[in-house]
C-alpha cells in the first residue's frame, strides 16, 4: 500500500497565521496554524504522512540527492562533464556550490516534521497507547535517517531535537561544534550517538512487518530500524554489536525477510513486486499513469491533487537514445567485474548485470520475460549499442529506471518515475552480517554462507571457507569489491561504504580507486581501458582531502554564525582520526591469486 496522502502538515514550521481583525477572532479549520494543529491523534497520523513525504525530495531521494551520493562512490561517473554532478564526481565540490547544498535543505525539512511529531508526543514511552507508539516511532526512523544521511554527506550537522527551539532564533540556528572540538568529528560522533539512540527507540515503539500486516506496507517497521540501526553502528566499526543485530533480523526477531527469487523484482514498479519479502524499507512513489502532472522541483511540493509524486532518476541515469538528460553512467570497472567475472552455474552472465547496465548481450536475448534486449520499448541489437551520451558515449544505468521494465518508451525527465526505491534489501544484512563475522571472528563457514545465500540468488557456484581460511583481508576483498558492487552496483550508499572502510585514507586504496574511477570519453561502450593509458581519466584524479564529504553551503555559515565548516571547507585530512580510533584499512588483495 502507498502512502497516497497528502497532508497539510507540510506546512508545520512555516509560522502561525493570525487574523488581523480586532472584532471577531475565527479558527478556520482549513488553515491549521502550529498553535492549532497536532493536538489529535488524527493531527499526528497526518503529521508522519509529511515525514515520509520529504523523504521524496529532489534533496533526498527524488533525484539530486540520490545521483549525487552516486556520484561520489566508484561504480558511476557524469558521462556529461557538467553540471554538480561533475564537481560530486571529482569529490571537489566547492563551498559556493547552492545545488548541492539541497541535499542538507531537504533532509532538514525531514528533520524539522519529525521533530514536530516527536515532541508532541512527548519523551515518556510508557503512556503512550500503541497507535501512539507507531507515530512516534515512525518520526523517530525518519528522523535517525535525516541525520544518518547527513552524518554522511556533510560530517557535522548541527543537532536540533525539540520543536520548541525553532520558536527562537538562538534555537533555529543551532551549532554544529562545542568549546574543545578537535575537529568536525566531534560532532560527527555526537550525530552518530544520536542516530543510534533514534533508531533503538524506534525499534521498541514499532511492530514488526508481520505483526503490522497491511499497516506496514511502506511504512518504518521494527526491522527497517534494526536494519538502518546496524548500519549506523558499522559506520564507525562497531561490528560486534551490529553483528547481534543483523542476526537477530536475520533470525526473524523483527519480522520475515527474504531473498525475492527474481532479482529484478526490486526495481520494478507495481503491487506485484514493491513492498516485497526482501524490502526492509523502500521510499514510496505512485505508480505510471496514477499520478498528477504538476511537476513541482520545490522543496515542498503541497499540490494535493495535480502533484506528479514520482522521482526522476532515469533523466540522469538513462541513454540519449530515449531521451534522458545525458548525465550519468555507469562505471566501465563494474562493466568488467560481470563480464571477467564468475559465470553462473550454466555458462551464463550474472542476471544482475542485466537489471543494473542497459548494455547489449547476446545471453539476453530471450532473457526476462520476452523482454531481452530492449532498451525502453526499442530492440538493441549488438551493432548499435545505446549509449548514455551522444558525444562520450558511457554505460546506462538501468536499476529504478524503466530500462528494462517495458512500461513506456521513453525517459520521462520529469517527476514521474513510479518505481520504488529499495533503500535497505534483506540482500544488504546477508553481507553485512558476513563483513561483521569476518572482522569480528575472521573468514567463518558462516560468513561463507551468508555470502553464498546471495549468489545463489543470482545461479552462481558457492565461495569455499578453504579459499578463504585464515585471511581476513582476503574476504574482505571479496565482500568489498565483488559481492557488494555486484548486488548493489549503483544504488546510493556506496561512498558511504569507503568512508567507513578509509579508503580515501590509505594509498593503496586510493590507488585502487582511481583504477576503478577511469573513463574515456567518446570510448567504444565495451572498450577495455586502464588508468595510465593514453586518453583514460579517473575522476578520483581530482580527489582533493576532506572531499569525501560535501561542503557545507557558505551562505548557511554565513547566514548562520554558530555553524562552522567541515573537511571539505578546510581540506583536512581526515586520516587522523581513522588511526586515533584504532580502525585499519584492510589492504588491497589480489582476488586472481
Amino acid at each position: 500500500m502507498k502512502l497516497y496522502k497528502f497532508s497539510f502538515a507540510l506546512l508545520l514550521g512555516i509560522g502561525a497565521l493570525t487574523s488581523c481583525s480586532e472584532k471577531l477572532e475565527l479558527t478556520n479549520p482549513n488553515e491549521p496554524t502550529t498553535s492549532t494543529f497536532g493536538n489529535t491523534v488524527d493531527d499526528l497520523e497526518d503529521a508522519v504522512i509529511a515525514c515520509y513525504h520529504h523523504c521524496r525530495m529532489e534533496g533526498t531521494y527524488a533525484r539530486v540527492g540520490y545521483t549525487l551520493e552516486t556520484c561520489r562512490g566508484d561504480e558511476v561517473w557524469n558521462v556529461a562533464r557538467s553540471w554538480n554532478h561533475i564537481v560530486a564526481d571529482d569529490l571537489n565540490v566547492p563551498t559556493n556550490n547552492g545545488d548541492v547544498a539541497w541535499i542538507w535543505r531537504d533532509w532538514f525539512y525531514v528533520i524539522n516534521i519529525s521533530n514536530f511529531v516527536i515532541t508532541k508526543c512527548g519523551e515518556d514511552d510508557s503512556a503512550l497507547s500503541e497507535k501512539m507508539k507507531r507515530i512516534k516511532g515512525q518520526a523517530l526512523f525518519t528522523r535517525g535517517l535525516a541525520y544518518y544521511n547527513l552524518s554522511n554527506f556533510y560530517q557535522n550537522p548541527p543537532i536540533i531535537l525539540d520543536y520548541n527551539k525553532y520558536s527562537t532564533l538562538d534555537g533555529l540556528y543551532a551549532s554544529n561544534h562545542e568549546e574543545g572540538d578537535e575537529n568536525a568529528f566531534a560532532q560527527y560522533d555526537r550525530v552518530l550517538d544520536q542516530v543510534e539512540k533514534d533508531f533503538t527507540e524506534a525499534m521498541s515503539l514499532l511492530p514488526s512487518r508481520d505483526e503490522g500486516g497491511e499497516w506496514a506496507k511502506g511504512r518504518a517497521t521494527c526491522g527497517a530500524a534494526a536494519g538502518y540501526y546496524a548500519r549506523a553502528l558499522m559506520q564507525r566499526h562497531k561490528f560486534s554489536e551490529a553483528l547481534t543485530v543483523l542476526k537477530e533480523i536475520i533470525k526473524g526477531t523483527y519480522g520475515h525477510y527474504e531473498l525475492m527469487a527474481n532479482y529484478g523484482d526490486n526495481f520494478r514498479e507495481g503491487p506485484a513486486y514493491e513492498n516485497n519479502a526482501e524490502s526492509l524499507f523502500e521510499i514510496q512513489f505512485l505508480d505510471y499513469g496514477s499520478q498528477g502532472t504538476n511537476d513541482e522541483w520545490t522543496p515542498v511540493n503541497v499540490s494535493y491533487e495535480a502533484a506528479s509524486q514520482g522521482h526522476a532518476l532515469e533523466a540522469n541515469f538513462g541513454p540519449a537514445s530515449a531521451g534522458s538528460w545525458q548525465d550519468l553512467s555507469a562505471a566501465p570497472w563494474l562493466y568488467f567485474l560481470f563480464k571477467d567475472g564468475d559465470k553462473t552455474k550454466d555458462g551464463k552472465l550474472d542476471p544482475r548485470l542485466y537489471w543494473t547496465i542497459g548494455t547489449y548481450e547476446t545471453d539476453w536475448e530471450t532473457y526476462s520475460d520476452g523482454l531481452g534486449n530492449m532498451c525502453y520499448t526499442q530492440k538493441m541489437t549488438e551493432d548499435a549499442p545505446v549509449v548514455t551520451n551522444t558525444v562520450n558515449g558511457g554505460l546506462p544505468v538501468a536499476k529504478f529506471t524503466n530500462f528494462r521494465t517495458g512500461l513506456y518508451d521513453h525517459v520521462d525527465q520529469n517527476l514521474h518515475c513510479g518505481i520504488n526505491i529499495r533503500i535497505m534489501r534483506y540482500s544488504d544484512v546477508l553481507l553485512r552480517a558476513a563483513e561483521c563475522e569476518n572482522e569480528v571472528n575472521g573468514p567463518t563457514q558462516q560468513a561463507i554462507d551468508w555470502i553464498n545465500e546471495v549468489r545463489r540468488r543470482a545461479n552462481l557456484n558457492d565461495l569455499q571457507l578453504a579459499d578463504y581460511a585464515g585471511n581476513a583481508d582476503k574476504l574482505f576483498e571479496q565482500i568489498a569489491n565483488v559481492e557488494r558492487p555486484k548486488e548493489f552496483g549503483c544504488e546510493a550508499g556506496r561512498c558511504y561504504d569507503l568512508i567507513r572502510w578509509g579508503f580515501f585514507y590509505n594509498a593503496g586504496r586510493l590507488q585502487q580507486l582511481k583504477e576503478h574511477g577511469v573513463y574515456k570519453l567518446a570510448a567504444g561502450i565495451k572498450d577495455v581501458i586502464k588508468y595510465g593509458d593514453a586518453g583514460v581519466e579517473s575522476t578520483f584524479d581530482k580527489y582533493e582531502k576532506g572531499h569525501e564529504y560535501f561542503p557545507i553551503y557558505q551562505n548557511d555559515l554565513n547566514t548562520n554564525v554558530n555553524l562552522v565548516g567541515n573537511s571539505a571547507n578546510t581540506n583536512t585530512d581526515n586520516s587522523a582520526y581513522f588511526t586515533k580510533n584504532g580502525w585499519t584499512v584492510r589492504p588491497v588483495v589480489d582476488l586472481s591469486k
